[in-house]
């Protein structure tokens, strides 16, 4: 797979599966990015990663010469999309987009003028791995916009038909809350979540935007697209460590 055409496939809705780190560090996402995910997400709203450290995460990712970079912005802001584009990711998650016109916002930060806001950045790492044709600049950015919250499930509608908006992104914990859950994995708003995520996979389709949704593990991930989603993200770094650590040290605690 070529990372250069990574945007591409996103539109033309491939499935495509990916992983998820919240940790800030290049060794490790240099290595989880030799795995084989089409794409690695760098979680620059809740994880540790910082817009400094933004530029060297996506050189990690490259480096591997198997992934694309991603990376989740802390909001719709268009100077921070900027910034994520420019250190070199391949496509954007927009968190907390509400309506039909904040996802407008993030798709015109995504595209340089006539079609959107986005400043021609000169030399930083977009220039050195995709040029400096903003045209190209901007086939080659992806705009994926969140669904998680229960304005943007209203006007769900209206964000996948938005110009410019290449993927919505299902965050499952929001979502579950925004439909009346208590907590994460609440069993008593599972019903309306299983409904949530066949609307907005059916939504995506007759607008011809991709869907995609994160995803606890692989056999989860495999679900997901079964069910129509075109691409999943498996977990976190964070979440894997945490699991195979307590895993070891219960067996050899337990001498087995």
């Amino acid at each position: 797979m070529s990372t250069d055409g990574f945007a591409a496939r996103l539109r033309d809705r491939q499935t495509l599966i990916g992983y998820w780190m919240s940790a800030d560090s290049p060794v490790l996402t240099e290595r989880i990015a030799t795995v084989g995910y089409d794409y690695v997400g760098v979680d620059g709203q809740h994880g540790v990663p910082s817009p400094g450290t933004w530029p060297l995460l996506m050189m990690a990712v490259d480096a591997g010469q198997v992934s694309a970079g991603v990376l989740r912005v802390p909001s719709a802001d268009p100077i921070l999309i900027g910034a994520a584009l420019d250190a070199g990711a391949r496509a954007v998650v927009v968190p907390m987009v509400d309506t039909p016109q904040q996802a407008a916002v993030a798709a015109r930060a995504c595209r340089h003028w006539p079609h959107g806001t986005r400043s021609l950045a000169g030399p930083v790492r977009a220039e050195l791995r995709m040029g400096s044709v903003p045209a190209a600049l901007d086939e080659a950015a992806g705009c994926i916009v969140m669904i998680e919250t229960a304005a943007a499930y209203r006007n769900l509608a209206g964000i996948c038909a938005t110009p410019g908006v290449d993927a919505v992104y299902i965050g499952p914990a929001d979502l579950t809350i925004a439909l009346g859950g208590r907590h994460v994995g609440d069993p008593e708003a599972a019903g309306a979540l299983e409904r949530a995520l066949k609307e907005v996979a059916g939504a995506a389709a007759e607008h011809g935007v991709a869907a995609g949704i994160h995803c606890p593990d692989g056999r989860t991930a495999a679900a997901r697209l079964a069910q129509g989603f075109t691409f999943a993200t498996v977990s976190s770094d964070v979440t894997h460590l945490h699991q195979a650590a307590a895993g070891h040290l219960a067996a050899a605690r337990s001498g087995s």
